[in-house]
């Protein structure tokens, strides 16, 4: 009988494994730092528990680790360190991204000459007529100025004397013109005779900007690029799949977890797909299709949106490319450049197009997001939109965008919370561009009308931020800091540029987040931590949210979580 156990204590062992077995054991707790939820309800805890891909409990430490631990549970100590929702990636180009990795990152340059070197030595590794390919270059962000500037750009002549032998095509940081060398133009026939294709190329949004005698300078404006570009080798397979995994790495390493990707392409949607049956996608995509390839998108219309249950590959937007940018003088403007007197910029997609596609998204169920940067762009927009939605009444959630809205006329500004049209803007632009943009716009329109963030948001606006890579470093840790100092990353000017347009370290952090998932109509899956949510975090070194300004560019991201996974630990992260 002395081996024996009472069977009252059988029961009551039998009952609380019961009882215990009911609640959902966690796979992974993380605990021991700050937890900022983006939860109105819960702003700040101390643990969250992860069942599977999904939150199962946000709250106390003591709490997830009674409830929810057992011996197959994985625990992250963050040691002080910060947690918030996986940061959303609210405007770019993915492909951009991991081509940017491929191809001359000329991002860093700091002249014209440092240009060419890098260019010349990409050549001297090349064959013999290979394409040397590039981006990033910006000239309004040299230290110094090229010897001969026509229209506000830099000319081949140098380039083409280094580099003899190759054909170069060199895009520039906004990607909306390019550099060209002589090689270049000379295979793609573009000489002071060519008087375009050049007509079409000027009527639809595109110049080739010439000296005083008629010669091409080399650099392409707009929809001009294609008549070089057009000749470029197409990208292989294989080169295709390297710069999307070169691209999702980025991704994990920048904090990452969802992206938009603003203009996809049939070959793009097909590699995604690709990488997502092979369990390869690693970043959940928000996808609008290009809509320079007018039949795709009328296919998918047709077709309807395609809602991912695992919540890896969405496609329900498509992306018009409807002005230019303001570096290369293409931003469509009401009034005049400053520094090109009589010259407006341009229109690169028609606006009777805008209004039909809206038009017919509205009707398939699908969202349009417009890019448009210049003042006359936006309000174009604004007015086909609300023709739109004025003729479909019964669509009450569209949640249309317009792609950047950065410079914006007073007037137009309440009309985007009055027709619930989302400003995809992307701050690190104006930390990178105000310096210079003065120049451009003069500053009654700067103080009036640019980056007006806290005047959006006054209106009823939802902001989503970004970056727009590779038009810019991936980094959200910049774009927080221009969020929310609106300073260059250099800390100037003191106190920021137009500082009453600054948002707050909640808003920059919702525009990131939860704003950028409403944006892509999934505020109820992410952008915030709250149970029943997917796992998707961001780990920060410092506390992004109290410590002072000046320290926020030291932080770095320390580990990405997506679906519950580590993805990304940096080597001295919790």
């Amino acid at each position: 009988m002395k081996n024996c156990i009472p069977l009252v204590l059988v029961v009551c062992a039998g009952l609380f494994a019961s009882c215990r077995n009911n609640e959902p054991v966690a796979d992974l707790i993380i605990y021991g730092g700050t937890i900022y939820t983006v939860n109105d309800k819960q702003p700040v805890a101390e643990a969250v528990a992860v069942r599977g891909d999904t939150i199962v409990f946000v709250g106390p430490a003591s709490e997830a680790l009674k409830r929810f631990k057992d011996d197959s549970t994985r625990l992250i100590d963050l040691k002080g360190q910060i947690l918030t929702p996986g940061f959303i990636e609210g405007h770019g180009h993915i492909m951009g991204v991991g081509y940017n990795e491929l191809d001359l990152n000329l991002m860093d340059v700091k002249s014209y000459d440092e240009l060419i070197q890098r260019v010349k030595e990409a050549a001297g590794k090349a064959q013999p007529g290979e394409w040397v390919l590039g981006r990033g270059w910006h000239q309004d962000k040299w230290e110094e100025k090229p010897p001969v500037i026509i229209k506000g750009f830099q000319t081949h002549h140098a380039l083409s004397a280094a580099t003899p032998d190759n054909p170069v095509f060199l895009r520039h940081a906004s990607g909306h013109a390019a550099l060209a060398n002589a090689k270049a133009m000379e295979i793609a026939g573009i000489n002071q005779l060519s008087r375009e294709s050049l007509m079409q190329i000027s009527e639809e949004g595109g110049e080739i900007i010439r000296d005083e005698l008629g010669n091409p300078t080399g650099i392409f404006n707009e929809l001009a690029m294609s008549l070089i570009s057009r000749h470029i080798p197409a990208n292989e397979g294989d080169r295709a799949a390297r710069a999307l995994d070169l691209a999702i790495q980025a991704c994990w390493k920048n904090g990452i977890t969802s992206f938009h990707d603003a203009g996809a392409t049939r070959e793009n949607i097909a590699l995604f797909r690709q990488f997502k049956e092979t369990g390869k996608l690693g970043v959940r995509l928000y996808v609008m299709l290009t809509g320079w390839d007018r039949n795709l998108v009328y296919e998918w219309f047709k077709r309807g949106p395609e809602i991912d249950a695992q919540h890896w590959l969405t496609i329900r937007a498509v992306k018009l490319n409807c002005d230019g940018a303001l570096g290369s003088r293409g931003a469509w403007l009401l009034e005049p450049y400053s520094d090109r007197p009589g010259f407006y910029g341009m229109p690169t997609y028609p606006m009777d197009s805008v209004l039909a596609i809206s038009r017919a998204a509205l009707k398939a169920g699908f969202q349009v997001c417009s890019h448009a940067i210049g003042d006359r762009a936006n309000r174009e927009i604004l007015n086909r939109y609300e023709q739109a939605f004025r003729e479909n009444p019964r669509v009450t959630d569209h949640r249309f965008r317009i792609e950047h809205a950065q410079h914006l006329h007073p007037d137009d500004i309440p009309r985007f919370g009055k027709l619930k049209v989302f400003p995809a803007m992307q701050a690190i632009h104006m930390s990178s561009d105000r310096p210079w943009a003065i120049d451009r716009l003069g500053e009654k329109r700067i103080k009036e009308g640019a980056y007006m963030w806290q005047a959006l948001l006054q209106s009823g606006a939802v902001i989503i931020n970004g970056t727009d890579a590779p038009v810019e470093p991936l980094n959200p840790v910049a774009c927080f800091y221009a969020s929310v100092t609106r300073k260059t990353l250099k800390g100037k000017p003191e106190g920021g540029y137009e500082p009453e347009q600054k948002m707050t370290r909640q808003q920059a952090l919702r525009s990131y987040t939860l704003d950028a998932a409403h944006g892509a109509f999934e505020e109820n899956i992410k952008g915030s931590v709250e149970p029943g949510k997917l796992a998707d975090f961001t780990v920060f070194s410092r506390d992004i949210m109290k410590i002072p300004e000046n320290e926020i560019l030291q932080t770095e991201i320390t580990m990405t979580i997506i679906g519950g996974k580590v993805v990304y630990k940096k080597q001295d992260g919790p």
